[in-house]
């Protein structure tokens, strides 16, 4: 299984799993949902859900993600999935909880870094 990660509140999951697809805002304005690899999830919840409590991270399977995938350059270096349209809830394979430390930051249980 190719396997990429989909940062979420667990408010916009529960909404996800009843609609069956998720449909973010960056699909209207950039074109696609933004993931990432395992490695660069921690970060992307520090840098775009700091202010949220309830953070999770889907664990999706690629291979049955039914939109096409591109993996582009970052303005930081590094490359990320991009889903060119709406993701399929089926393609999640897990769900991985975030734990938020006291200083706010989050943080992944050892066995999924």
């Amino acid at each position: 299984m190719n396997r990429i990660t989909k940062v979420i509140t667990r408010k916009n999951w529960e909404a996800f799993k009843l609609k069956g697809e998720l449909n973010e805002q960056s699909l209207i304005t950039e074109g696609f949902i933004h993931c990432s690899f395992l490695h660069q999830s921690i970060e992307v919840a520090n840098k775009h859900f700091k202010n949220e409590s309830e953070v999770i991270l889907l664990i999706l399977n690629s291979e049955l993600v039914y939109a096409e995938i591109k993996y582009e350059l970052a303005s930081n270096g590094e490359e990320y999935p991009h889903i060119y349209g709406p993701l399929n809830v089926d393609s999640v394979a897990e769900i991985v909880p975030f734990e938020k430390l006291a200083e706010g930051s989050f943080h992944l249980l050892s066995e999924f870094k």
